[in-house]
């Protein structure tokens, strides 16, 4: 039973990965230039506005910060309490391009607005930087959930009063949270509302209930419960209730995601673990050929390209992150981690997604370009071990 609780949660990654004398804090991951990164200047109008924007153009795969004129001068100018505009030339002869004003929540979310403008006017690319993050840490010497934009300004933390939390996911509205937690013995599905503050108890049947995940329209929420013996998906409304039973297999499943539609779940089964599509509606599991590795789990459909499924493979005696392409059907291992990378979660461009990075000393959120493989750590070092992150799009 141990091990399947293990499996259900997401952490059944083999240990055998970590290395044990390691101790290091994983730091950016450089890759060489390709000549694809687009050089931009940044000038901000207060030092505050100027690091951020660097901080959000360093780790953006699709550019590269220069000192110089480069392509593209991106100056960010504070306008109001909560508004920046942002004006954008290009080379040396400062050709005007556009100039457009954001207003945000706050001046630093809307600084991460501006420079998601900026990022579309220059490479035709969605922005995802005013994006938020839910995510699981143990910052405060127990497991809970918090919230915060992308780059681990305006924290906030969640209580829950439980002894673990797994997989925190964010209803697409941003009103609400699904998670799991054990409170305080075995697995059950909470909803935490952001409005009103309340925890509510979603589905808490015998054996263990886990997986909670909202469809893409909010209406609906898929889960993996062992009330009836194997663990198996069900499908259920938004107040956990009028669930069917979907799967009806031997092996165990975990981590339904739902595809952008909403008409199918991807999910993790054996033989394997293997990646598994399921119709929403109910029938038969037809496995996705990966073909990249025997162990393939975590899976991350994402709803702004709904060609792409990130997801966590086994790579020798650890784990990457890799993605399959509907359009070519094929994987390919996008991470260079030194360590374990797990976790996948996408960002809004399709292009970007954040993962946990796992050593033998904890774990730490990094942001990912699956084009040129350029990892940055997101989540500060004295945020403690933080991981299960989920993305909600600005």
């Amino acid at each position: 039973m141990r091990q399947i609780l293990h499996f259900l949660t997401g952490l059944a990654l083999s240990a055998a990965a970590l290395v044990a004398q390691d101790s290091r804090n994983i730091g950016t991951i450089n890759v060489q230039a390709d000549g694809t990164t687009i050089p931009v200047r940044i000038v901000g109008s207060t030092p505050e506005l100027q690091s951020l924007a660097l901080t959000a153009f360093n780790a953006h795969g699709r550019y590269r910060p220069v000192a110089d004129r480069g392509s593209y001068t991106l100056n960010f100018t504070a306008v109001g309490a909560s508004q920046v505009r942002v004006v954008i030339t290009r080379g040396n002869a400062g050709t005007p391009v556009a100039t457009e004003t954001a207003t945000g929540t706050s001046l630093r979310n809307a600084l991460l607005r501006a420079a998601d403008i900026a990022v579309t006017k220059t490479s035709g690319l969605r922005g995802f930087f005013a994006g938020k993050l839910a995510c699981v840490s143990n910052r405060s010497g127990r497991s809970e959930i918090y919230t915060s934009d992308l780059f681990f300004g305006e924290v906030l933390m969640h209580p829950s009063n439980s002894k673990q939390i797994i997989a925190p996911h964010w209803a697409p509205d941003g009103t609400r949270i699904i998670f799991t937690a054990y409170r305080p013995l075995f697995p059950d599905i909470y909803v935490l509302d952001l409005r009103s503050h309340n925890l509510s108890l979603l589905v808490s049947f015998k054996g263990t209930n886990s997986g909670g995940r909202f469809s893409p329209d909010g209406s609906r929420t898929a889960m993996v419960l062992s009330g009836e013996g194997n663990p198996e998906v069900y499908v259920g409304n938004a107040q956990g209730r009028q669930i069917r039973r979907l799967t009806f297999s031997s092996g165990v499943e975990a981590g339904p995601c739902w595809s952008p539609d909403g008409s199918r779940l991807v999910l993790t089964s054996e033989p394997g673990p293997q990646l598994y599509l399921l119709p929403a509606s109910g029938g038969s599991l037809s496995r996705l050929a990966t073909n990249i590795s025997n162990y393939c789990a975590e899976p991350d459909w994402c709803r702004w390209d709904a060609s792409k499924i990130a997801f966590t493979c086994g790579v020798g005696r650890g784990f990457q992150i890799a993605v399959y392409d509907f359009s070519t059907r094929s994987s390919r291992i996008v991470s260079r981690a030194p360590y374990d990378a797990i976790e996948p979660c996408w960002m809004a461009d399709g292009r970007h997604l954040v993962y946990t990075a796992r050593t033998s000393s904890g774990r730490r959120l990094h942001l990912l370009d699956t084009e040129s493989g350029k990892a940055t750590p997101l989540s500060p070092s004295s945020f403690g071990s933080s991981g299960n992150a989920s993305y909600l799009a600005p």
